[in-house]
């Protein structure tokens, strides 16, 4: 069996803010608005793809953000993060209940992260515990948040993220790269394909067989990105391009890298 676990937004789907040209299709509508799309090509592409290998959602949206986006149910989604496990579309309390057990050495910090951004005059949003998983704001100044927050915790413990205004503070031993190896695990070591623009997506993409990221998150992570881990340079839209590499990499019948 061959996995292709992939993030969602920016890998395979993007807002609306995003020029991704005419043919497009809506993929998530909130409040009434369209406001996630992915190129008709690349749903052709992901098509093929599904015919080919079981495919995993693995994102940090929540369970109820995941729930918008219409690709198609996929038998297994992993969101939160990797936290949660949606089997058909419900979640899998044994996988939670180990995901907290992975969280509960950084209990701790995230409780005085929580603490500490809830002073914080940049945060602009409220301070949410993601189902006791890890924590999510928003900044006005995230790289001064992060400062104030890297000077009171234990980094060996927590992680501190931010993608755009947006911040995280996550547990060390619950990430992208442990979701996918537990799922691993659970296929009895299948191969994994992986895809991820971010650096959310940098444990994940190291713990796949053969993977792909935009070039520039590439050049970012350095040596955190091993050499199995393939730079896609900016030209052609990154899903599209991902996938038709996918597809080559199962036809050849053997991995990238």
């Amino acid at each position: 069996m061959k996995l292709f676990c992939s993030d969602l937004d920016n890998t395979l789907i993007y807002s609306y803010k995003r020029d991704i040209g005419k043919e497009k299709r809506c993929v998530e509508i909130y409040e009434g608005r369209e406001i996630s799309f992915m190129s008709e090509y690349s749903l052709e592409l992901l098509q093929k793809v599904r015919r080919k290998t079981c495919f995993v959602p693995l994102t940090t949206r929540t369970e109820e953000q995941y729930r918008r986006i219409s690709l198609g149910e996929p038998e297994f989604a992993l969101v939160c993060n990797g936290g949660v496990l949606l089997l058909n579309g419900e979640p899998e309390r044994v996988w939670y209940h180990e995901s907290l057990r992975l969280a509960q050495e950084a209990a701790g910090e995230l409780l005085l992260a929580a603490r500490i951004l809830e002073q914080d005059a940049d945060v602009s949003f409220e301070v949410r515990n993601i189902r006791d998983l890890f924590l999510f704001t928003k900044s006005r100044n995230p790289e001064r948040s992060i400062a104030g927050l890297a000077r009171a915790l234990d980094l060996t413990q927590v992680d501190i993220l931010t993608n755009g205004e947006k911040l995280y503070v996550l547990p060390k031993r619950l990430h992208k790269g442990t979701a996918l190896r537990r799922l691993k695990e659970r296929f009895y070591g299948a191969f994994a394909f992986a895809a991820g623009d971010s650096l959310f997506d940098v444990p994940m993409l190291r713990e796949a067989d053969a993977a792909f990221a935009p070039q520039t998150l590439k050049n970012e992570a350095g040596t955190a990105l091993p050499e199995h881990v393939r730079g896609i340079p900016h030209g052609k839209l990154f899903s599209d391009a991902l996938l038709e590499n996918i597809l080559e990499e199962i036809k050849r019948g053997q991995p990238c890298g």
